[in-house]
């Protein structure tokens, strides 16, 4: 086992369970903050993840952190749920162990990440958003 394998699996011990796509729905009407990291280029490649707040990987610890001078509004409570979203769940799972670690302790990642998610009906996870916020969100379809 390489040591990245190692690490993997050790930070998704760490954030377990980890959430299904088919869960992301419920998670984010339960009132759920869903972060998007994807890089911009991924976003514009296969559409926006409905609902999810977008947080570039290299600024998620300093917008998430708990009491922290940067953090955003959403995170004035280092108990909510935090569901950490790549392109397939790498990514995600090394993110959100660190965001455990500094003290988001409902911090996890969707598995199979914005890729599983899109295999799904995007429909349905459409309509938790507009339950959820009052507002409806227009999803385009990837071309790869």
């Amino acid at each position: 086992m390489s040591a990245l394998d190692l690490a993997l699996a050790e930070a998704r011990a760490s954030i377990a369970p980890r959430v299904a796509a088919s869960e992301l729905r419920s998670e984010l009407a339960a009132g759920a903050l869903v972060v998007d990291i994807r890089p911009a280029a991924l976003r514009d490649r296969d559409g926006e993840l409905p609902g999810a707040t977008v947080v570039e990987r290299n600024v998620l610890e300093w917008r998430l952190e708990p009491g922290g001078d940067h953090r955003l509004p959403e995170m004035d409570d280092p108990g909510r749920r935090v569901v950490v979203v790549c392109d397939e769940g790498y990514a995600s799972s090394l993110a959100a162990a660190q965001l455990r670690d500094l003290g988001v302790r409902n911090a996890t990642d969707l598995v199979g990440g914005y890729q599983a998610w899109r295999a799904l009906d995007r429909t349905s996870m459409d309509g938790a958003h507009e339950r959820a916020t009052g507002s409806t969100i227009t999803t385009s379809s990837g071309s790869g």
